[in-house]
């Protein structure tokens, strides 16, 4: 099966990368497209992968992974529509483009996957949500299932929920940055150096997360089990809600979905 990513950026280093580790295909059944030469050397030098435009691609591709940013989406379908494989599968990497639009652009029958991954997955640590159109087998599913789980969790939903998906994983990383960062500036104004505090704070929110996913308890009982009566958990705590963490944080996830749908 050959495999063609197009639009070769840091998401499509990380599918090639992922689907060489999952031993998914072989090198010799990869093939990719990039719009600098900068990133064509390093996708060519390092892992190995020849360049082709994207009609070649195209042409050839068993699963046509469709990796550019948003704006440039209706550009390469008028690209590529004529030369996609009668049976390919077209997986889609496309925040804001549903598979209606999708299927209206390629304008004939295809077989659809629309994704939805997040920074994560450049550590191993991705989520990623999927759906399909009715063209898509079961075996098709299993192949996305495979490739998208090479670097992380994958999880498939309705399409409906793509734009929520969009806030709360796919965005919501540079939350949970801003949060790394403040929190390592309260320990730098206490008197902890920069780069400990940095450490500190993201290994606790990498254990905290753990724990929400390894113990299946509800965030809210975790977050009780820290909290002594009258201790200084609680009395941070306080403050946060004075604050309106918890309004802040949705509001912003509710600002981000509806963005993602105006894409």
């Amino acid at each position: 099966m050959k495999i063609g990513v197009i639009g070769c950026g840091h998401m499509g280093e990380v599918m090639i990368r992922g689907i060489l580790k999952g031993h998914l295909a072989e090198k010799a059944d990869l093939v990719a497209s990039c719009r600098s030469e900068k990133t064509r050397v390093k996708i060519t030098e390092k892992l190995g992968i020849p360049c082709r435009t994207n009609r070649e691609i195209a042409k050839e591709a068993d699963l046509c992974i469709l990796a550019v940013k948003p704006q440039y989406y209706l550009e390469v379908i008028q690209e590529i529509r004529d030369v996609v494989k009668k049976q390919a599968l077209v997986l889609a990497i496309a925040p804001g483009k549903t598979l209606r639009w999708l299927s209206q652009e390629f304008n004939r029958p295809i077989k659809l996957v629309r994704a939805m991954p997040n920074t994560p997955a450049l550590v191993g640590e991705g989520m990623t949500a999927y759906c399909a159109n009715d063209l898509v087998s079961e075996k098709d599913l299993e192949l996305v299932r495979s490739l998208l789980q090479s670097f992380g969790k994958a999880e498939q939903v309705h399409e409906s929920l793509i734009d929520v998906v969009t806030s709360i994983s796919g965005s919501s990383p540079a939350y949970v940055f801003l949060i790394i960062e403040a929190m390592a500036d309260g320990a730098v104004a206490d008197g902890m150096p920069r780069d400990k505090a940095y450490r500190f704070a993201a290994q606790a929110i990498l254990g905290a997360a753990k724990m929400v996913l390894e113990t299946g308890k509800h965030p809210g009982e975790l977050k009780d089990m820290v909290c002594s009566p009258g201790g200084t958990t609680i009395e941070a705590i306080q403050i946060l809600e004075k604050r309106g963490l918890r309004s802040a944080l949705i509001e912003a996830e509710r600002a981000c979905t509806l963005k993602s749908r105006g894409l």
